[in-house]
């Protein structure tokens, strides 16, 4: 399917944002929340997600928290797929002003983006709770049980939003301002269910929102133009490429790029000499 215009509308965009979801990252490897292979289909001792990552758990059962977090929430061995680096490359360009998004993989810095605004934390930090020592990821995947400090013997933990925790207010002041400056908001990769995150698509203000997931999500109605696809799936190349494809029909830059990354099976194309 074609979706005329976009190319466009990208084109004599000057300040794309682009805010992103689980979706984004399962072509990587990364198990979404909601699908079969989902964070909410699975379990560890007898209790749900939702509690395992709790700050109640954290603070009572570490061992619990540590357990489920190291299998499920860490994929260290991830790579950025070709949206993740057809993002960066818009932004290199001077298209795509900002990231902003509900993961916390940290693979849109691994593929170069430069302005991620994240929501919910990223697993490559990680603090003491008493004295605010700062440690790699490696140091949680290199320990075994509860991590503790070096300097001072305290519980080491993640840098990421838990359940009965608010977001970061200065991520949350950024993505707010640079959600309401955007001449284009793509939102891709999310179902737009997870509060208060979501609600950052309602502060656009422009004409042009462009929405990519494969299920519907409760902004459709205002978007300009919907997508009904994965952003980008690992089942295979072709899939990836066709995939792909869909992101990069708003932007012929993406097109090129998205292909180029995907694998060295792509069919090479021209390189776009707009923008």
């Amino acid at each position: 399917m074609e979706y005329p215009g976009l190319e466009k509308i990208i084109g004599e965009a000057k300040n794309i944002v682009f805010f992103g979801g689980a979706g984004v990252s399962t072509g990587s490897g990364i198990p979404d929340f909601r699908g079969g292979d989902g964070l909410y289909g699975t379990s560890y001792e007898g209790e749900p997600p939702e509690e395992l990552l709790s700050r109640r758990c954290l603070a009572v059962q570490p061992e619990k928290f540590f357990g489920y977090y190291r299998t499920h929430m860490i994929y260290p061995d991830a790579a950025p797929n070709g949206a993740h680096r057809a993002l960066a490359e818009l932004e290199r360009r001077g298209k795509l002003t900002a990231v902003v998004t509900q993961n916390i993989d940290g693979l849109h810095q691994a593929a170069g983006s430069v302005n991620v605004i994240e929501l919910h934390g990223s697993v490559m930090r990680n603090y003491c709770v008493r004295c605010g020592r700062r440690y790699p990821l490696a140091y949680i995947t290199e320990s075994t049980g509860v991590p503790r400090c070096e300097a001072c013997g305290a519980l080491v933990r993640p840098d990421v939003v838990l359940y009965g925790e608010c977001l970061d207010g200065e991520a949350w002041s950024r993505a707010e301002e640079a959600i309401s400056a955007a001449d284009v908001l793509i939102v891709g990769g999310t179902s737009l269910t997870v509060q208060p995150a979501a609600s950052l698509v309602g502060l656009y203000e422009g004409d042009h929102l462009i929405i990519i997931n494969k299920t519907p999500t409760p902004y459709d109605g205002y978007a300009e133009t919907v997508i009904r696809s994965r952003m980008c799936s690992r089942a295979s190349l072709n899939a990836c490429d066709m995939n792909n494809k869909v992101l990069s029909r708003l932007c012929a830059t993406a097109l090129y790029y998205t292909k180029k990354y995907c694998g060295s099976g792509s069919t090479p194309l021209a390189k776009p000499d707009s923008y």
